[in-house]
């Protein structure tokens, strides 16, 4: 499976899949549970790259100290919303917004596709961000409404 980055917006970013073959309802079903799983896990913060510390021990984690209070300190790393898959062929997408979770969330669904890709589901490209030509994501009712997005996602740029 090859991966892809184009233009990212964390907040409002599309995830695209090409499949081998149309995919089955099954293999759709497999796909949208992957989603699905990191979504949720995403949703209640854990993919936060500023707690880290069974990762940043090492090895040998046997009785280790794990720090609450650390944990409890830093910041929250929280995915916000998710809209329905859309196929289309070959393709498959997803509108996402990633919050303020962290990269290593890329990294857990990409490890997550290519294992599905290798085992259950002949995935041809994973691409992250951006817009295919011939799909264009203005047709999607999947995501929320521009205008809703747009007024809810200003007060965290300013």
């Amino acid at each position: 499976m090859q991966v892809i980055f184009r233009e990212f917006d964390p907040f409002n970013v599309w995830f695209w899949l090409e499949f081998e073959m149309v995919p089955s309802e099954q293999e759709k079903q497999y796909v949208e549970e992957v989603f699905d799983s990191w979504f949720f896990l995403g949703k209640l913060g854990g993919f936060n790259a500023e707690n880290l510390q069974v990762q940043e021990t090492g090895v040998d984690i046997s009785y280790m100290d794990y720090d609450a209070q650390s944990a409890d300190a830093s910041m929250m790393a929280l995915m916000h919303n998710m809209g329905q898959f859309e196929y289309q062929g070959l393709w498959a997408r997803c509108w996402l917004d990633l919050g303020t979770s962290d990269a290593i969330a890329l990294d857990v669904l990409i490890n997550s596709l290519t294992q599905l890709a290798q085992e259950y589901v002949p995935i041809r490209q994973f691409i992250i961000g951006g817009e295919n030509e011939d799909w264009p994501v203005e047709d999607s009712e999947s995501r929320p409404d521009l205008a809703d997005y747009n007024n809810i996602h200003s007060s965290y740029h300013s």
